[in-house]
């Protein structure tokens, strides 16, 4: 999601959270950073496809009215509906927020991810930080140009660098980075091939230089930056794989499936275009008991594998 998008359903939910009454959805238009300079068909088209994004975030839109005089439906959104219940957490999924704040320790956001341990500490919850060898991870961020390109991204800034790839300078405007496999890639619209490009990180060699002023760089609508970094990285579709998703979970499966149908008791059954199995397991793991693999066999044993060896880790832990 771009940050101008991310920015505007904000606008939304603050505005809508601050009504007691229904809001129109041309008051909304007058409101709402974002639509003000709309025209009547590009707001109604806007506006249908942020109300289904806040939904399918699980934020619970309201609609209704407040007279039976009023001609239109209008928008709140509750903060009964909203607000969070106290929240606690078991002994291992505090070990998780352990794992994942360490995994920044040693990088460029290791103070960030510091200081979020504190303010959970602060707020009374007992993080346990001290995770066993065996299942600590890291982010590297040892690229030296990865904090000067962070730094534009964040304040949508464009760059110029020099590549080491056919040894070339680049002027880009930057939309995101990603994390994969241990490597860090750029993604954005290259100025002089006019198109979009990916870079990975550490080839970009010397100094990177911001141009132009914070917030010139407008990332477009629609645009997945990491769907574009696993385009170019990723193997060709190999295989086809059956999986069942929880109701409401998994929207990035949802997204691809070649077909969706009821199953169950709430479970949607998946046919999925994949890589190979052993990337279908590491997908699968990441939504724990909200999905199941089906078949391939071999994804499925690959996800066992993976569970006995987080087990058999604890265990040692405990000294069970």
């Amino acid at each position: 999601m771009s940050a101008r998008k991310t920015e505007r359903l904000l606008n939304l939910v603050i505005c809508l959270l601050a009504t007691r009454r229904y809001l129109s959805a041309e008051q909304i238009r007058r409101t709402v950073a974002g639509y003000e300079d709309l025209g009547d068909e590009a707001f109604k088209r806007k506006f249908e496809r942020d109300k289904e994004d806040l939904r399918d975030l699980g934020i619970p839109l309201e609609t209704g009215s407040d007279s039976t005089f009023d001609d239109e439906p209008g928008y709140r959104i509750r903060r009964d509906d909203y607000s969070l219940p106290d929240i606690t957490f078991e002994p291992a999924e505090l070990a998780v927020l352990g794992v994942a704040a360490r995994t920044w320790q040693q990088a460029s956001l290791g103070s960030a991810a510091s200081g979020a341990l504190l303010k959970l500490r602060a707020a009374g919850v007992d993080v346990d930080d001290a995770v066993p060898v065996a299942i600590e991870t890291r982010v590297a961020t040892s690229e030296p140009a990865f904090e000067a390109v962070r730094q534009a991204t964040a304040d949508r800034r464009a760059i110029t660098f020099h590549y080491r790839t056919r040894d070339s300078t680049r002027h880009v405007e930057p939309w995101g980075l990603v994390s994969w496999h241990g490597r860090w890639y750029l993604v954005g619209h290259d100025r002089d091939r006019g198109d979009t490009r990916v870079f990975r990180v550490s080839r970009i060699v010397g100094d990177v230089r911001a141009v132009g002023r914070r917030g010139d760089v407008e990332v477009p609508d629609g645009v997945d930056i990491r769907k574009i970094v696993l385009q170019m990285v990723e193997d060709p579709v190999r295989i086809s794989a059956k999986v069942l998703v929880r109701d409401g979970a998994a929207q990035g499966m949802r997204r691809r499936a070649l077909s969706m149908e009821p199953h169950h008791d709430g479970w949607d059954l998946l046919e999925l275009p994949v890589a190979h199995a052993e990337r279908l397991a590491d997908e699968a793991m990441g939504f724990g008991p909200d999905v199941v693999i089906v078949e391939p066999a071999e994804a499925r044993a690959a996800v066992l594998a993976r569970l006995r060896a987080v087990a058999a880790t604890a265990v040692q832990w405990t000294g069970g």
